[in-house]
């Protein structure tokens, strides 16, 4: 943990700067007491963007998928074996160890998840196709093809104080993976505890050098360093985002700027949701979570509680008396559930929010100038009490003002057009809940929400054991919502991967695009040998091994003994009369998996060898009718080669035609094989 008046460092062009002032302090959230200094005086943010486009970026790219997921999990598992210290600095933010959980856990859960995702979905190479090949000749020879690159730029992340840990993972993670260094800017109230957990990375050395850069203080001018290749993704307030959407070289300039900023998300109760309900419970339960978890500080937390105004009574009264029983003070005992804001400057904006929302509602439950503490000084903490308020008919402050804190306010509906019309009101969120045990209800009103969120969670008896809850973003889903919440999107899988890179259209010869790409393209050229593919290991076999099979006839005996054995007696295959009056066959045709199944007896070479393990089929379609008395022969052909870093083989993608005696495919499909790196007979 850093000294009590430490001055935090910026990391900088591969190494540590000590600013040239005495810096801003920092104050612990719940005592008051300075934690750390913060300034970036004296820091050349030029020399760190330039490090990071000429040092950083190519050693990335010069890394594989897999390569780079490795180092995420290498990275992952490092800061988990010393997250204990993380937990002890995130005390001094206002967050409890359940808050902590949120945030350091979590962000080290999402840097996993991509190391996971990257070395499961992403080949290991350096490009990603996107989508199947495009004819665009008549004769094969012209032929189109999307894939995603890497940027050969930099991605600044620019992130607010409530999640020091995630904020910054969560969007570290995929820029890595997508091959582009990061220059981080935490903001300043919570900056020691993001630059505690840079300077374990760093010191790691698991990261190549020029990866990761720390700027600790004002970002200055850091947005006129950028140019048309460099991103830059902001978590904070409209007003910033705002500012940030003028700067000159994104307007012009062609940087591209990503903003999740302020939501007003909501959650809404079914019409259907009596008191005796197990959902109502499930309802309370979350709004208070949301309520409290970071003392209402998440940018996915529900301001507004929409309910049916028959039920409006219980549902305040349910959610009361479970406030009541939240303790509120010192975050290090074990008995307090929600810790401090995370500054007294925090508290203050919260209390005129209140205020404003004061305008066209009522305060039903808490007081935004005292609170019960346990343990603490409410003088000197940021401390503040959970406050629900009830909107009167007509109110708009609820839709308008957004209280970054322990706050919710209760709106009343009578027709589910109108929940959907409040939730909409807010215009644009990250997050919208629905808890609700009808299926008519959920299709409604989630149809109806979706334009107007990024993510909506449907919440029941039925799936409440394992949900992870309405303000839980997930990496493997998007972050990110439309209008206020700024039009951004984060995580999502392979999609925030997606999000940094360039996807171009290249059009050429097949024989080119398989050069250019990486993997055999339809039409390319093949290389028969006299050595059976399956003979060759990993390290023999080439982009294009190719084997011709000698045809082999299909008879009615096979088509019987098929049906016989696996069961499958649909008529076609075994009634005369019938399949020639289907007007697709016109006769007794055999199964499309017996076709499969003959195919690969014909290419398939029995004694042990390189080829493992057959472990799946990609693509099946059956394309014209094999008969009784027809022949078939198949092309197989290596369309790619992945080798597994961790293991000693790969994967090989094999395209596989199956054609008839007039040479018109009878099936085509991908067959996927682990083939040994090494073999000797």
């Amino acid at each position: 943990m850093p000294a009590a008046t430490s001055l935090l460092e910026s990391y900088a062009a591969g190494r540590w700067h000590h600013a040239s002032d005495e810096g801003t302090p920092l104050r612990d959230a719940a005592t008051g007491e300075e934690v750390a200094r913060i300034s970036s005086a004296g820091l050349d943010l030029g020399a760190m963007v330039a490090h990071a486009r000429t040092v950083g970026g190519p050693a990335l790219r010069d890394l594989t998928f897999h390569e780079r997921a490795g180092l995420l999990k290498q990275l992952a598992k490092h800061l988990m074996a010393g997250k204990d210290e993380l937990y002890d600095l995130s005390l001094r933010t206002g967050a409890t160890r359940r808050d902590s959980a949120v945030d350091i856990d979590g962000g080290f859960g999402t840097v996993f998840s991509y190391a996971s995702k990257g070395t499961r979905e992403l080949p290991n190479d350096t490009v990603l196709l996107d989508g199947p090949l495009e004819p665009l000749g008549k004769g094969g020879t012209f032929v189109g093809q999307h894939l995603y690159t890497s940027r050969p730029g930099v991605a600044v992340q620019i992130n607010a104080f409530n999640f020091p840990v995630w904020g910054m993972l969560e969007k570290l993670a995929p820029a890595l993976l997508a091959g582009l260094p990061t220059i981080v800017k935490p903001a300043s109230q919570t900056a020691y505890l993001t630059e505690l957990v840079v300077r374990r990375i760093v010191e790691s050395r698991i990261l190549p050098e020029g990866t990761l850069q720390l700027l600790c203080g004002s970002a200055g001018g850091l947005l006129d360093e950028l140019t048309v290749q460099d991103s830059v993704a902001f978590t904070g307030s409209a007003h910033t985002a705002g500012l940030l959407r003028t700067h000159t070289n994104v307007l012009h300039g062609g940087v591209r700027l990503g903003v999740e900023a302020d939501s007003l998300n909501c959650s809404i109760l079914g019409p259907d949701v009596s008191a005796d309900d197990p959902e109502l419970d499930l309802f309370v339960k979350g709004v208070v979570a949301e309520m409290t978890v970071k003392a209402g500080q998440k940018c996915t937390a529900i301001r507004r509680t929409i309910v049916p105004a028959a039920m409006a009574d219980v549902v305040i009264e349910a959610i009361a008396a479970r406030l009541a029983k939240v303790a509120v003070g010192n975050p290090a005992h074990d008995d307090v559930r929600m810790g401090a804001l995370a500054s007294l400057e925090q508290r203050d904006e919260v209390r005129k929010a209140v205020q404003a929302l004061r305008a066209s509602a009522d305060l039903v439950y808490g007081d935004p100038d005292r609170v019960d503490l346990v343990d603490a000084d409410a003088e000197r903490g940021a401390f503040l009490s959970p406050m629900l308020l009830r909107a009167r008919p007509g109110a708009v402050e609820p839709h308008d003002v957004e209280p970054f804190g322990p706050v919710s306010t209760v709106l009343t509906y009578e027709s589910l057009d109108e929940a959907v019309e409040l939730a909409a009101r807010g215009k644009g969120s990250l997050v919208g809940s629905l808890v609700t045990h009808d299926p008519g209800v959920a299709r409604t009103v989630v149809l109806g929400l979706a334009p107007w969120h990024g993510r909506i969670l449907v919440l029941d008896r039925d799936d409440a054991s394992e949900s992870t809850g309405h303000g839980s973003p997930l990496p493997v889903l998007v972050h990110g919502g439309p209008g206020r919440a700024g039009g951004g999107e984060e995580l999502g899988g392979v999609r925030g991967v997606l999000h940094h890179m360039q996807r171009t259209a290249v059009q050429g010869s097949p024989d080119m695009l398989t050069a250019v790409t990486g993997r055999w393209t339809k039409g390319s050229a093949r290389a028969e040998d006299t050595v059976h593919p399956f003979r060759k290991s990993l390290a023999e076999l080439r982009i294009g091994d190719s084997v011709v099979s000698p045809p082999r006839e299909v008879t009615r005996a096979d088509i019987d003994s098929f049906a016989e054995l696996t069961g499958d007696t649909f008529y076609a295959h075994t009634d005369e009369t019938a399949a020639a009056a289907n007007p697709l066959f016109g006769g007794i045709v055999a199964h499309g998996y017996l076709v499969v199944s003959l195919a690969a007896g014909l290419f398939v070479d029995p004694d042990p060898g390189p080829v493992l393990a057959n472990f799946g089929v990609d693509g099946l379609r059956f394309l014209t009718p094999v008969k009784a008395g027809d022949s078939i022969a198949v092309t197989l052909t290596v369309k790619e080669i992945t080798p597994r870093t961790s293991a000693d083989y790969g994967e090989v993608r094999w395209d596989a035609v199956v054609t008839n005696a007039e040479g018109a495919p009878v099936a085509t499909y991908d067959v996927l094989t682990l083939v040994a790196k090494e073999w000797s007979a």
